[in-house]
């Protein structure tokens, strides 16, 4: 009788621990097991610097999955396949792979199907919508869903060039002109401008074109004249003389 309960009290132990290693083991399994909660999807670009959808599979069961890259058209329900690519060795880290579109136009929507093993077959959500404004660096690698904006221009005008005309060079002479002395021995103050004196303001000869040795020429200009006369007067003297 103690025997028999002694060895029932083991055999429960024994079916105890059994079950609760089974439990930690199917909790581990399930823990590890693929699911779509694993699978990202993103706009990317390659190293040759092309528009991409990248996937990334954070399985750490490792399960084997392919993945098929499926634009959506406008008529309701219609898809087309453009690329398919398969990650063999996924982990929990994490495991990219590139799906090629054939075009990459703003607003275009890509739907990713992932399959598995037999615990996931279904299609990726949300789908990866093309942003607007979405360019590749050259060098791949790298992108910017929107251009990064300049520091505009300052609005404050410039100073424009100034319009004013440059002062032209003075026409009046640099040197000052000798003065000019009348015919009283009074020497002249110098002409300041072109601008003539007023009436009865003095006796430039400037002004008046006069010059100093008019007294002279007008008493040889008569000497001559009386000298003519008389010339004449003796010609008309002799001229009678002979007729008479």
């Amino acid at each position: 009788m103690f025997r028999s309960r002694h060895l029932t009290r083991a055999a429960r132990a024994v079916g105890t621990s059994a079950a609760a290693a089974a439990l930690s083991v199917a909790a581990a399994q399930t823990a590890l097991a693929c699911s779509i909660a694993d699978f990202s999807a993103a706009p990317a670009c390659d190293s040759s610097g092309k528009p991409v959808v990248r996937v990334t599979d954070k399985d750490p069961s490792g399960t084997p999955a392919t993945l098929t890259l499926k634009i959506e058209l406008s008529a309701p329900g219609g898809e087309r396949d453009l690329d398919t690519q398969t990650i063999q060795h996924p982990t929990a880290q994490g495991v990219s792979v590139d799906l090629h579109p054939l075009t990459w136009n703003a607003g275009q929507t890509y739907v990713i199907h992932v399959k598995a093993g037999d615990s996931v077959d279904e299609d990726l959500k949300p789908p990866v919508v093309v942003p607007d404004n979405f360019t590749c660096a050259p060098a791949g690698g790298s992108f910017s869903a929107s251009p990064t904006p300049t520091a505009p221009a300052s609005s404050a005008p410039t100073a424009p060039a100034s319009s004013a005309p440059t002062a032209p060079a003075s026409s009046a002479p640099s040197a000052t002109p000798a003065p000019v002395h009348s015919g009283g021995g009074t020497a002249a103050s110098p002409v300041a401008s072109s601008a003539p004196s007023p009436a009865g303001g003095g006796t430039h000869l400037a002004s008046t074109g006069a010059s100093g040795n008019t007294p002279l020429i007008a008493g040889a200009a008569a000497a001559l004249v009386l000298a003519g006369a008389g010339i004449v007067t003796a010609l008309r003297r002799r001229t009678a003389g002979r007729a008479g």
